[in-house]
């Protein structure tokens, strides 16, 4: 069996967690606006916007290199949780599991956490660990804050 973990990191933000948890649940159509420097393109593929269980492909840049992740993507709004659950891509050529968890947690009117739990399993042993991705996912979160914000 090959190796797997568990990453977890909160993030505090400035803001509500109702506005992150609306910007990453309906509207991550913008990130390339937002957030051009790591995400140039969200194409949704199957579902709406913000359907649960709607299948999406993210273009991003990781580390110098331009990758593609096809997610489908699991919404609580409830506990203002989305999972994107990897389907293919550059990670999953890795990877047999690449699930990312973003929670939103208040803490006050106007400001929140962020929760990032990233969930993996390597294809193999010879694989690298993914700590660069949730690096890469962790920085996304940070750099959408000023976004969110003027919104």
């Amino acid at each position: 069996m090959a190796t797997s973990g568990t990453y977890v990191t909160e993030v505090p933000l400035k803001g509500s967690a109702e506005k992150y948890y609306k910007r990453w649940k309906n509207e991550n159509h913008v990130f390339p606006d937002a957030i051009g420097h790591h995400i140039q393109n969200v194409t949704v593929h199957e579902g709406e916007h913000d359907s649960h269980g709607s299948i999406r492909s993210w273009n991003y840049t990781w580390d110098g290199k331009e990758e593609v992740f096809k997610e489908r993507r699991e919404i609580d709004d409830e506990t203002k949780t989305l999972t994107l659950r990897g389907l293919e891509g550059h990670v999953m050529e890795q990877l047999k599991v690449y699930d990312v968890v973003y929670q939103f947690i208040p803490k006050s009117e106007d400001t929140c956490i962020g929760k990032i739990t990233l969930i993996w399993e390597k294809r193999n042993d010879d694989s690298p660990e993914p700590s660069g991705y949730m690096k890469f996912v962790k920085q996304m979160v940070v750099d959408i804050e000023g976004h969110v914000n003027k919104a």
